[in-house]
């Protein structure tokens, strides 16, 4: 992985600030501190902080090819590169060198913007052709790898983070208070918006192309493209009952494809290793790689002081029985709130939860191993139905059909026990508004946790809640759904939510790459191989959450490789303690200097009269809700980012700028 950055003009030469080129890289350097490399011409520049993985010796960036008419600052990995490199060299293309990121110059060439839809990989990257006048950007189908882009001063500028952004002429991004907004409603922004006012995200599965070579009396614009989105049967099919003599079969697909998924992510010359989380994504993964490869891997945890939160002793199992030479960690509420400011800073978002903190830990323990590559479980929830959010879909949906049944809805307290000492009504409440929707309301799956969620946006000033009203977030996610969604059943539904928002926006995000990447560590993520995707999509949900248990074909795909007591314990949900960190230490210190009325009143974000009511029940520790606890800790985030992209700005991306003689110009070309 790497930190990539550059700069268009959109018309006339290009005029790049003093040190911009050396600040906008090295704001980025914990993505890549390996090398630092930079190009230009009269209208572009493209700058590369390098983590290297592959090719170690010749696959500097900023690449050019050997006509120099493209130049590539790529971020990711193209897993499928061997074999591309080979069809290639069928066509007559020559290497220069081992490296994925020729072999992406090479596709381009080949097939142009369609390159991307041959690549088993996850990246981001920007290549410009010199000849065409012409810029290129893309992202992977989920998301894996960030990019940001805003124009500023006719320059459009892009990079994996937005502080590189504001660190173009040293100037912080505006947090946006409608955007803001969402983040307190959906976890994320709708893309391509950010929290941040004029800069975008490029949508997970897109391109974007801008054409210099135009004319005319328009100013050029960035213009996007979709190539891909998760895919479902019809809700006919979905819901078909699947004979018990299908279910071998199927599940066989997954494990041979899951394999291969793992296998291909090894492909590094630098040593590859794997979180091992004591559930069964991350163990099925390692299995399978010692299964399929007799290689003994070396395995990373993170486990908790608090008992409630700990999964040590399954972590302890599976290292066990696979015989990995483990290493692990344990995180208490020194290290979560030592490690917050960090971590917004990091994430470049407000975070309802601490739950990332545990994880730069984790990803730190793998760096001080001399690790740079791990392999990790996530994704599997999403593609094979282990999340309760897509159990509790099935079972509204089946309630909606009768709405005045008492029965149905307490199929609910399977999925959450604590529900059956709920209130009289509750149920009703909480889970039965929207019933008579069911059927036409694309968002049915996710309106409990958005409504329960929406409720913190209370705590935000004024004037952000009347942004808020006025924000077309469902219009903007309705108009990017693709046409299909509408046929689709209520569990597939809710998968390409929760894949496209919440896995895409926050757990790719801010608790996978910037986690990752903040101690320089590439995640690789076998589940969300989009063949092993493409093929789950194609198999019923019934058979997936047959009986409303979680990812069962993907237990059956992988039972023999697994202790049994894996296989057949309930999910538990990744969690970290939240308001909990902060009572003392430098945690109650963080608080107190973000929640001072001065600082208050200087962002201008929170009403101060109801976090002040907020905080005197954490005080007396009857924070105890989930949905205070959210509120909490996205208000402190909150106060940080804004701390962060204000004043001190700046300073910080002054100190953090490589010296002039760090940056190596690639292609003869200077800094001038």
């Amino acid at each position: 992985m790497c930190g990539i950055c550059g700069a268009v003009a959109l018309e006339g030469r290009l005029d790049v600030p003093e040190g911009a080129t050396e600040r906008m890289i090295g704001v980025m350097r914990h993505r890549g501190p390996d090398e630092f490399g930079a190009w230009r011409d009269d209208h572009v520049l493209l700058g590369h902080a390098r983590l290297s993985i592959i090719d170690l010796a010749t696959g500097q960036q900023p690449m050019g090819d050997a006509a120099g008419r493209l130049w590539l600052t790529f971020n990711g990995e193209i897993f499928n590169y061997v074999e591309l490199r080979e069809e290639l060299r069928a066509h007559g293309h020559v290497f220069r060198t081992a490296s994925d990121t020729e072999v992406l110059l090479e596709a381009y060439r080949r097939w142009g913007d369609a390159c991307v839809e041959r690549f088993v990989g996850q990246f981001a990257f920007a290549l410009w052709d010199g000849e065409r006048r012409r810029l290129l950007l893309a992202r992977d189908r989920f998301g894996i790898r960030p990019l940001f882009w805003t124009a500023r001063d006719g320059v459009l500028l892009f990079a994996s983070e937005i502080k590189a952004l504001g660190a173009w002429d040293a100037e912080a991004p505006l947090l946006d208070p409608g955007a803001l907004s969402e983040v307190f409603t959906y976890w994320v922004n709708i893309p391509p918006a950010t929290p941040f006012r004029g800069v975008w995200q490029l949508p997970a599965g897109h391109t974007a192309t801008l054409e210099l070579g135009e004319g005319g009396n328009t100013r050029p614009e960035l213009r996007p493209r979709r190539y891909w989105h998760p895919t479902f049967l019809p809700a006919r099919e979905d819901h078909r009952f699947v004979a018990r003599d299908e279910l071998p079969g199927m599940a066989r697909r997954i494990r041979d494809l899951l394999a291969d998924a793992a296998v291909i992510r090894l492909r590094a010359d630098v040593p590859v290793g794997a979180y091992l989380s004591g559930g069964l994504d991350s163990s099925a993964t390692a299995a399978l790689i010692q299964h399929t490869t007799q290689r003994r891997m070396k395995t990373f945890s993170v486990g908790f002081k608090d008992a409630a939160y700990d999964e040590t002793r399954w972590q302890t199992m599976m290292a066990t029985h696979l015989g990995t030479d483990h290493e692990s960690i344990s995180v208490g509420d020194a290290e979560i709130a030592g490690a917050f400011e960090r971590v917004v800073w990091l994430s470049e978002t407000p975070l309802l939860r601490t739950a990332p903190a545990p994880l730069h830990a984790l990803s730190g323990l793998v760096r001080s191993q001399g690790y740079k590559v791990v392999l990790t479980g996530e994704g599997a929830d999403e593609v094979f139905c282990g999340y309760n959010i897509l159990r509790e879909a099935k079972v509204r949906a089946f309630w909606a059909r009768d709405p005045r049944s008492h029965r149905r809805p307490l199929l609910l307290t399977k999925l959450y026990p604590y529900l059956q000492q709920s209130p009289p009504g509750f149920l009703a409440q909480f889970y039965g508004t929207g019933l008579e929707e069911a059927a036409s309301d694309p968002y049915f799956s996710h309106r409990p946790r958005w409504r329960n969620t929406g409720t913190i946006g209370a705590f935000l000033a004024a004037d952000i809640q009347e942004a808020a009203l006025a924000r077309d977030s469902e219009e903007r996610l309705g108009a990017s759904l693709p046409a299909e969604f509408r046929v689709w059943g209520p569990v597939a539904r809710a998968q390409y939510l929760e894949m496209t928002l919440f896995m895409s926006g926050y757990l790719l995000s801010s608790q996978g790459d910037r986690m990752l990447m903040g101690n320089t560590v590439e995640g690789r993520f076998p589940f969300l191989d989009h063949r092993l995707a493409e093929l789950a999509g194609t198999l019923p949900a019934s058979a997936k959450l047959a009986s409303l248990k979680e990812k069962a074909l993907l237990k059956l795909a992988v039972a023999d490789l697994l202790p049994a007591a894996i296989i057949e314990r309930p999910k538990q949900p990744y969690r970290a303690p939240d308001s909990a960190s902060f009572f003392v230490g430098p945690g109650a210190d963080l608080v107190r200097d973000a929640f001072d009325t001065e600082a208050l009143l200087e962002t201008g974000l929170i009403d101060p009269q109801r976090i002040a009511g907020l905080l005197r029940k954490w005080q007396a520790g009857k924070l105890t809700s989930a949905r205070d606890n959210m509120a909490f800790v996205g208000l402190l985030s909150l106060q940080l980012l804004a701390r962060q992209f204000g004043p001190g700005f700046a300073p910080r991306v002054h100190q953090d700028a490589l010296r002039p003689e760090e940056v190596s110009w690639r292609g003869g070309g200077t800094a001038a």
